[in-house]
């Protein structure tokens, strides 16, 4: 018997082998398949974590430029200008919409930025001075929160990602390392077993043939005595019966007729 490794608990017999190795196949299939998935997911979070590395140095030197031209505007216009456009903006002019992307089963949220052309609530700012640098920060702004969008839809991904390349790893590592060396151990238990049942049915078989090739032989060989037996004694008979004829015709009393007086 094997009994080496962990098994499952089932029956010995040819309908459980055969259970045994289709969910073995399927195991193994199921493992290749979240290989190929682990190895995509991985492909592509390497490629965003590059892009979010790239988009973090984007960042910082946009939101430098970002400061020194609001800086210039202060300076341009003499005043606090964001109070001027936090009370001047009714509606936002830059909006964000988000899409979904299909990575190997995984669907990642995407947010891409857009700008709303009729909406324009401080067209007007700048008009007395430093129209030149409200327009340039503007601008400069407006790149920055695309890079934001970027960075954030970038980060999502990551986080999304990271969560579920942990996940299909851990059935990974669950089916290559407890669910097929478990199948595998119940598959040569339940071959052992059924191959012991079978030397066991063939010395049963053996053992039963032989006893009727002994009783076989006995009873031919009981056969062959009481045969013999019974042609002695037929031997006998004629021999006693011989015997009295001849006793008979010495005394000539069969052929001779009566002679009366």
């Amino acid at each position: 018997m094997s009994g080496g490794g962990q098994r499952e608990a089932v029956f010995p017999t040819r309908q459980s082998l055969g259970l045994m190795k289709s969910k073995l196949k399927g195991a193994q299939t199921g493992h290749d398949l979240l290989k190929r998935k682990s190895e995509a997911l991985t492909k592509r979070f390497r490629e965003i974590t590059r892009r979010i590395d790239e988009a973090k140095r984007k960042m910082g030197r946009v939101m430098q430029i970002a400061a020194f031209s609001l800086a210039e505007v202060t300076y341009a216009v003499g005043g606090d200008i964001g109070y001027q456009i936090q009370e001047s903006v009714k509606n936002a002019k830059f909006r964000v919409r988000t899409k979904q992307e299909n990575v190997s089963g995984v669907f990642l949220p995407q947010f891409e930025s857009y700008q709303k052309e009729d909406v324009n609530d401080f067209g007007l700012t700048g008009l007395g001075k430093g129209g030149q640098q409200v327009q340039r920060c503007r601008e400069t702004y407006a790149r920055a929160v695309e890079t934001l969008v970027e960075l954030a839809s970038l980060q999502t991904a990551f986080v999304i990602l990271d969560e579920v390349i942990k996940v299909v790893n851990r059935r990974v590592n669950a089916i290559e390392h407890v669910i097929i060396p478990r199948t595998e151990n119940t598959i040569k238990y339940i071959n052992s077993e059924l191959d012991e049942l079978d030397r066991e049915e063939f010395y049963r078989l053996k053992k039963v043939s032989g006893k009727k090739e002994r009783d076989a032989a006995a009873a031919e060989k009981e056969r062959n005595q009481k045969t013999a037996e019974a042609e002695a004694e037929g031997s006998d008979k004629e021999n006693v019966q011989g015997d009295n004829l001849e006793t008979k015709d010495l005394l000539g009393d069969q052929d001779n007729e009566d002679v009366i007086f």
